[in-house]
């Protein structure tokens, strides 16, 4: 089986961006415009720098809320290799954006709205399935029923990112159970929010992909 991809969400430093990539981790998440308050959020211009500083072959992704509108042009000056999209945007809208866009689309979807996902397979070039708020935010350190997201997960075409109270010490488990294309991570390796615990980082790349390895071992924790 061909090991879960891993991204590391709610970077704000060039050292956590550089702990993500010497962890393995596959992809590298800048959280810019959006309209809720969260420490993980960036400027485009500090989003630009820290793209600019990941390596060849590790994946960068602009995660907004931005009117769609103003999408293209923040892409543009963030120079992502992809753009994840949160709120309420019908699929028509999704893929109109994908169709002007010099990026993949991860459309954000929540896992207690299946049917929602059903809407984007084949508009988005893969779904994150989140625990989210009222507002379509994710980042709520809350897990979801797995069991559900594994079900959907099997009859959708596009890839399913696996996001939502995901941690070093849950990731193995979770992986095991829903067979994920990818996992994503932001609250759940942080020592204070919006700053990344690299002991935490390092562990969680571990135990999401090698989650196979040993089903029956311990998961590494940070110390």
């Amino acid at each position: 089986m061909t090991a879960t991809r891993t991204k590391v969400c709610g970077l704000t430093s060039a050292e956590d961006v550089a702990a993500a990539v010497e962890a393995g981790a596959d992809a590298l998440g800048f959280i810019v415009d959006v309209p809720v308050e969260t420490p993980r959020e960036v400027s485009v211009e500090r989003a630009a720098d820290l793209v600019a500083a990941a390596p060849p072959f590790v994946s960068t992704v602009l995660v907004t809320m931005a009117d769609p509108e103003a999408v293209p042009t923040l892409h543009d000056a963030v120079g992502t290799d992809a753009v994840q999209l949160h709120g309420d945007l019908p699929a028509e809208r999704v893929a109109s954006l994908a169709s002007v866009l010099d990026a993949r689309v991860v459309k954000t979807v929540d896992a207690d709205d299946p049917e929602a996902a059903r809407d984007y397979d084949g508009v988005a070039d893969a779904l994150l399935v989140d625990s989210t708020d009222a507002s379509g935010a994710g980042g709520t350190g809350r897990t979801h029923d797995w069991t559900v997201t594994r079900d959907l997960a099997a009859e959708l075409d596009a890839p399913v990112v696996l996001a939502g109270g995901l941690t070093p010490a849950n990731v193995a488990e979770a992986v095991r159970t829903v067979e994920p294309y990818a996992v994503d991570v932001a609250s759940g390796v942080e020592s204070e929010g919006g700053v990344k615990d690299h002991d935490a980082v390092r562990s969680f790349v571990a135990n999401a992909t090698r989650a196979f390895d040993g089903a029956d071992d311990e998961p590494e924790v940070s110390p």
